[in-house]
């Protein structure tokens, strides 16, 4: 499907850990959505560059490249864009305030839905506590995580082989481990404070690749999920609700899509 084929257009798409550099980045499977989606504005809820890979081992093959091209492309014809770092690509965090091809770089930022409310924009690292006072643990978690992520792989291989759904091996580990489980909910619960501190109506975050819309106590909480393993994106849509998108199948480009009409100027 070309950029000039049928597309399903909303107000706002939401999209996080991408972890461009990293060889888990499902970047074939993004280049695929964003083919097929469109929004007047995109944020970039952080993690989209993995600093931490990239200084590992380079890694940066073509369709990193054309993600990059693709989001500047969408600059072009008018979209505005809105990248909140995250920890993996912290070192944006020395350039609030300036624009990168016309890609405006933000500490956080207040969304405006269309229905009235507002909406605190923020990665989520900064009320993580492994990353925020044990680095070195954290870095040791990304490598266990980098592992799961090949095995991952190879079970799905197997999959397709049989004709068999995508599956992801450490989405279903993080449901089964009650620690996994506490660290979510607790995660989840100091964002929703976050926004009720900032005087907003929910929270739009990223970081622990667990998409997710939730209520808590009149707060909307809501996660974006990841390019590496759940594939998935937030859309807000012209009356300002808001649902996920999984996109975890190249043949869904062959499947009719919807087309919403883009919003008035």
């Amino acid at each position: 499907m070309s950029d000039d084929g049928p597309e399903r257009r909303f107000r706002t798409l939401f999209i996080s850990d991408v972890h461009l550099g990293a060889r888990g980045s499902q970047t074939n499977l993004l280049l695929d959505f964003l083919r097929v989606h469109d929004a007047d504005t995109i944020y970039l809820v952080g993690d989209i560059v993995d600093g931490w890979a990239l200084k590992s081992s380079w890694y940066w093959p073509q369709s990193h490249n054309d993600f990059v091209q693709k989001l500047l492309r969408k600059v072009r014809k008018g979209a505005r864009v809105i990248y909140v770092p995250g920890n993996h690509d912290e070192f944006l965090r020395n350039y609030y305030g300036t624009h990168f091809g016309g890609i405006e770089v933000v500490e956080n930022a207040i969304h405006t839905g269309a229905d009235g409310r507002r909406y605190l924009v923020i990665h989520g690292d900064i009320f993580d506590l492994v990353v925020q006072n044990a680095k070195w643990l954290a870095h040791v978690g990304d490598k266990a995580y980098d592992l799961a992520i090949r095995l991952n792989r190879i079970v799905n291989a197997f999959r397709r082989w049989f004709g068999v759904p995508y599956w992801s091996l450490s989405q279903w580990a993080k449901h089964k481990v009650k620690n996994a489980v506490n660290y979510i909910g607790a995660f989840e619960e100091t964002l929703a404070q976050e926004a009720r501190r900032h005087g907003t109506d929910g929270v739009i975050c990223g970081h622990i690749h667990t998409a997710a819309i939730r209520d808590f106590h009149g707060i909307n909480y809501m996660n974006c999920g990841d390019w590496v393993e759940s594939c998935t994106a937030l859309a807000e849509h012209e009356d300002g609700r808001f649902e996920i998108i999984t996109w975890t199948d190249l043949l869904k480009r062959n499947l009719p899509v919807p087309t919403v009409a883009a919003r008035a100027a």
